[in-house]
């Protein structure tokens, strides 16, 4: 008697949780692939995109995440421009050189 209850259990579990599908990927992402896709999507002005990026991850981690893909994109332009971040940051914001 508990093996059948245990399979029309199972069976019920399986069927709801296939009734929930969006059709979306299912794996998990991390910090750094919901900030990636959140300001690549901010860049392209792609606010579908926006909005499931920023699903991903908790408001938190995608804010360290964005601040770290800031931080990193920054140097690395930097070190292109053989200029200090600052400058670069400075002179990506529009503001007068310090």
């Amino acid at each position: 008697m508990w093996g059948r209850l245990r399979k029309s259990g199972a069976r019920f579990l399986t069927a709801a949780r296939g009734g929930m599908s969006d059709g979306r990927d299912k794996r998990t992402h991390n910090l750094f692939e919901a900030a990636a896709a959140y300001v690549s999507a901010c860049a392209e002005d792609d606010q579908e995109r926006i909005d499931e990026a920023a699903g991903w991850v908790s408001p938190e981690a995608l804010s360290f995440g964005v601040n770290e893909l800031a931080c990193r994109a920054l140097i690395a332009l930097a070190r292109e421009r053989d200029e200090s971040p600052r400058a670069v940051a400075r002179t990506l914001l529009g503001l007068p050189a310090a």
